[in-house]
């Protein structure tokens, strides 16, 4: 894929994202009934890399709520853009949400383009897991999972950025997410159905949702009215920073699964508390 990283970053507008206020607004307070905590944990200037696990399909309900949150207590003028996987962008079926999600600040999930955002001085938010998280199987709706994926470690070392963990309670019982067909749906390509099935599609989830009952694939679902908590965690640090920590296999996959224990013992708590 290629990418132009300047025209990505300058589709970001602030006057669109105040536009959003209203309806993210009502959403937060009466639909999702929105808690929150945490929030004094990231500093009030400076830049730092937030990462999430995220639930509930295509909506993303979490997600949303704490970019909502971001722009409430900081502004729409402090910068953060968001990481999105480069699948979303060759594979949306709906272009008009894509066009939406880059004003209010996603970009491609390349490194080119993470250096670029941070080089504006701008902070990143990054779901590490992908699809794999997003749509990961109901009886896993507790469990941090990253699918592997170690390159928000590389990142936050090789550029010293402090981790900021974010989580949440809720979301995943927007979208019963029942299992997946990835397998099943393989032969189908080779059939001549690859129209119906395109490639890139990391997961391709059987669930239970608004509007359409028991459904297939990656739709555009409406969040079940589920209230939500989430929750902004302690700043994680690592004893060594640098491009050569950076690129240091073992280290990274120490890093790696500090942050994931460490999200996961801040989850168990949440869960514990409701």
């Amino acid at each position: 894929m290629t990418v132009d990283s300047n025209w990505f970053l300058q589709q970001r507008n602030p006057s669109v994202i105040r536009s959003l206020f209203p309806y993210w607004d009502w959403i937060y307070r009466y639909y999702f009934r929105v808690k929150t905590d945490g929030w004094h944990h990231i500093p009030s200037t400076g830049q730092v890399l937030l990462v999430g696990s995220h639930n509930g399909g295509l909506a993303i309900p979490d997600m949303s709520m704490m970019m909502y949150d971001w722009f409430r207590r900081f502004g729409t003028e402090r910068l953060i853009y968001g990481l999105s996987h480069p699948s979303v962008w060759k594979n949306h079926p709906y272009p008009f949400f894509t066009k939406l999600a880059m004003q209010v600040g996603a970009i491609p999930a390349t490194p080119r383009m993470a250096f670029a955002a941070l080089r504006k001085g701008s902070s990143l938010l990054v779901y590490p897991g992908g699809a794999r998280d997003l749509f990961r199987p109901y009886t896993q709706r507790n469990q941090i999972y990253f699918a592997g994926q170690k390159g928000f470690i590389k990142l936050a070392l090789q550029q010293e950025l402090p981790i900021i963990p974010l989580i949440s309670k809720g979301a995943h019982e927007t979208l019963i997410i029942l299992g997946d067909l990835s397998e099943w749906i393989e032969p189908f390509r080779t059939w001549g159905f690859s129209g119906l099935f395109p490639e890139g599609l990391e997961v391709f989830p059987f669930y239970l949702g608004l509007p359409w009952g028991l459904a297939i694939g990656p739709l555009p679902n409406i969040p079940f009215p589920v209230q939500i908590h989430t929750r902004v965690c302690p700043p994680i640090t690592f004893s060594q920073y640098g491009k050569e920590a950076a690129q240091d296999r073992a280290y990274v996959e120490s890093c790696y699964w500090q942050v994931v224990n460490t999200m996961q013992g801040e989850l168990d708590q949440l869960i514990g508390e409701n």
